[in-house]
Order: structure tokens, then sequence, then C-alpha cells
């Protein structure tokens, strides 16, 4: 009897099981979202040597920096980012961190990656809207391939890496064109909130991106652009900058190509900066490359580039030059980095460059010509070099070395009299 009613109980669960809906996390969409996204990992451990006539020590910098990412997949066209970073030295730590704090040994060397733990994306993201992808909350910001951020970067190459607290929109209706839009409150800088300057460490901002590209032409590439930034805690970075830039490759043979780049753009004083100036940016550019010249050699580039940024002297109190505050700085007038702010004096940069792509590896040579612009003096020299390798796809090993001769004259002073010379050696993974 008791094996009957055990039979029935268990034919009626069964019937219960076909005609009752089976709940599952695939029905539930918010968890779906949740977890169909794509997980992000990178490692990236670096040895810097500093040898500035600035310090009265060389810098032995040997740190890490670690992130962890994760994007969500979209719920109802929405989705959201997170990516967690950690920076921290791993053995020798004789550098200053720049970060002004009491620890700073100061009596070493600049190496600007100070010790830190923070998220440098968290934002959600909709997509309902046709072409459109809109972003608020904690972002990267770029419009140009890395490390080319000439205005607007993450200065990628230091450990910390620059982000914005900020809303920003890209719409690619149009054909050929992407439009984008951003809104930044706040700039998180490389020097993280524990330096103790507040500029430092943030921009308290309100300033407004507005970047515009055509790629609809076959022997160019254009782009328009307007950055009005304004910083209520460093007035004397807020400028309003517009630009028009034109790249492309013009084919010869097969083989053969010719390069070029051009690009203007006018700055003044905006919001609080009341220095009066307004000058000009000028790049042109000039260069080939060459498909396989020999067989262990997969492509030679060589360039010759013209950069102009103006200057007006030391006239009124403030900056009077034309500055790009927010870009990724390193790769433009010399790996040393004696030029992140430009001088008062300005900036007339002549330098060649030279890319082989062989054995598997990148090497670049770079040769700086630095000059003022007001007064036409010469800052000095600069010997840029870098070899990086990547392998299995997922990791990269490089090395790079910079050598800035400082030019002795009356009227070069300050950073710029002082030479410097720097090592790096890096291995890195990502996933």
């Amino acid at each position: 009897m008791i094996k009957n009613k055990f039979s029935v109980l268990t034919v009626l669960a069964a019937l219960i099981g076909l005609i009752t809906p089976q709940v599952t996390y695939a029905d539930d969409p918010f968890w779906e979202a949740l977890t169909s996204g794509k997980v992000d990992f990178s490692a990236r451990y670096r040895y810097e040597n500093v040898d500035d006539d600035l310090a009265p020590k060389e810098a032995h910098a040997s740190t890490i920096r670690t992130t962890l990412g994760y994007k969500t997949g979209k719920l109802y066209n929405v989705d959201g980012r997170i990516l967690l970073q950690d920076v921290r030295p791993v053995g020798a730590d004789d550098y200053n961190d720049a970060t002004g704090r009491p620890t700073s040994k100061t009596q070493y060397a600049v190496v600007a990656d100070p010790s830190d733990t923070d998220y440098i994306e968290g934002y959600l993201g909709f997509s309902g809207v046709k072409n459109t992808y809109a972003k608020l909350g904690r972002q990267l910001i770029t419009y140009r391939e890395a490390p080319f951020h000439r205005f607007i970067g993450n200065i990628l190459w230091r450990q910390n890496w620059q982000n914005f607290d900020a809303f920003s929109v890209q719409n690619t209706t149009l054909p050929d064109t992407t439009l984008s839009y951003a809104y930044a409150w706040n700039v998180n800088r490389i020097f993280t909130d524990e330096a103790v300057a507040s500029a430092a460490a943030n921009f308290d901002s309100d300033s407004h991106f507005v970047n515009l590209k055509y790629n609809g032409l076959d022997f160019a590439k254009l782009e328009a652009y307007a950055y009005l930034l304004d910083f209520e805690n460093a007035p004397q970075f807020s400028t309003d900058t517009f630009g028009l830039r034109a790249t492309g490759a013009i084919p010869l043979s097969p083989s053969l190509k010719v390069l070029y780049a051009g690009e203007y753009a006018y700055q003044t004083d905006a919001g609080d900066n009341s220095s009066g100036f307004s000058g000009n940016y000028i790049l042109g550019e000039l260069g080939t490359s060459i498909a396989k010249p020999v067989a262990f050699i997969d492509s030679v580039t060589l360039k010759a580039t013209y950069e102009l940024l103006e200057g007006e002297g030391n006239v009124n109190a403030g900056i009077n030059s034309f500055n790009t505050i927010l870009g990724t700085n390193h790769a433009y007038q010399g790996w040393a980095d004696r030029f992140l702010v430009t001088p008062d004096d300005g900036i007339e940069d002549y330098y060649v460059t030279g890319i082989i792509k062989a054995l598997g590896a990148n090497f670049v040579a770079v040769y700086h010509d630095l000059n003022s612009d007001n007064l036409d003096y010469d800052y000095g020299k600069e010997l840029d070099l870098m070899v990086t390798k990547k392998f299995l796809e997922h990791y990269l090993v490089g090395v790079k070395y910079s050598d800035y001769s400082a030019d002795t004259n009356a009227n070069n002073s300050g950073a710029t009299e002082a030479d410097v010379s720097k090592f790096w050696a890096w291995v890195q993974i990502s996933f």
C-alpha cells in the first residue's frame, strides 16, 4: 500500500513538472546580462632608471601594474563596465613618486608611478538609440590610436592611467562618419588622490570634448575637433582649442606607400585663465613605408615631422604657450618627458622617425631637434630607441632608452637646460 502511495506521488510530481514552466537562471534577463559578459586581465612589470641632472640621485623604480575588468552583457540596451587597477613597487623603490607626500623620496629623480589601488572605469552604457552608444560614469576617453593621444588621452605609458568622470556619446549614423561628444566633470590624474596638491590629484572640471571623423576618402582620413577645457582648481590650463587634421597613405606600388599628416589648431585662454594667450599648433609630416624590402624584414617606415606649439614668452602671469595638458604627451617631444608642459617660449620640434618590423619585433628610433618658438633658441637634442616583441598572442616584452642633451645658451633655463637619460625594461601579459 505504501509502495503504491509513493508511485502515485511520483506520477503526480512528474505531471506537475510537465505542466509547470521550469524557472532557471537562463530565464532571468538580469542574471543573463550579468553573467554573459567578458572578463579582462592585464599585468605589466617595469623597471625604470632615471639619471636626471635636476635630482641629486638616480632613480631606480621596479613597479607592477595589474588590472581586472568586467563588461556585462546587455539588459534592455544597458550594459556596465568596471575596471580595477593596482600599482605598487616590487623590489627597487628608490624614486620620487611626484605626489608631494612626506614619504616621497625627493632626493631621487622622478618616476611618476605612485602606489595606488582604485577603479579607472565604472560606467553604465546605453545603446537603445540606433548607431549610438552613450556612457555615464568613470571612463577612459581617447580619439586617436594609442599612444598618439595628442589632446585627450589616458597617458597609458605611466602605470596609473588618467581617466574621466564623464558623460560621453558616440554616433555613427552618417556614412563613414563618427561624431563623439563628452562632458567631463572630473579628471583623475596619474598622480592619484595621494597627491598633496589638489590639481595634481584631480582637475575639478567643467569641460566639453567634441570630435568629428570622416573616413570616406581613399586618400585621406579627416578629423575636426573642439576641446573646451575649464578647470576650477587649475585655471592656468583652462583653454579653448579648435583644430583640423588630415592623414593618409598613397600607394605608389604594391610594396611602397607615401605617408602624410597635416594638422592645425588654434588655442585661447578660457574660464578663469587670464593669461591672455592665444596661439597656434601646426604639424606637418611626410614619410614612406616599404613592405618586404628583404626576406627577413616585414616593413620599413621612415618619417620626417615638424611640430610647432607657439609660445609668447613670460609676458603675463600664468601659462603663455600652446598646451595639451590632457594628452599622452610622452609620445611627443621626446620620451625623456622634458616638455610635458609647454614652456612659455613654445616649442619648435624637428624630428625623424624610423620603424623596422622584423623577426616578429618592432624596432623604433626617433631623433629630435628641439627649439623655442619665441626668441628662436635651442633647447637641446634627444635620441629615443625602443624594441618590443609580442609573442604567444598575450605576451609583450620591451626595452626603451631616451637621452636628452640640453643646449647651453643664455635663454635656455629651468628643466630644459638639464640633461636627462632614462632606461626601461618591461614585460606585459593581457587577456
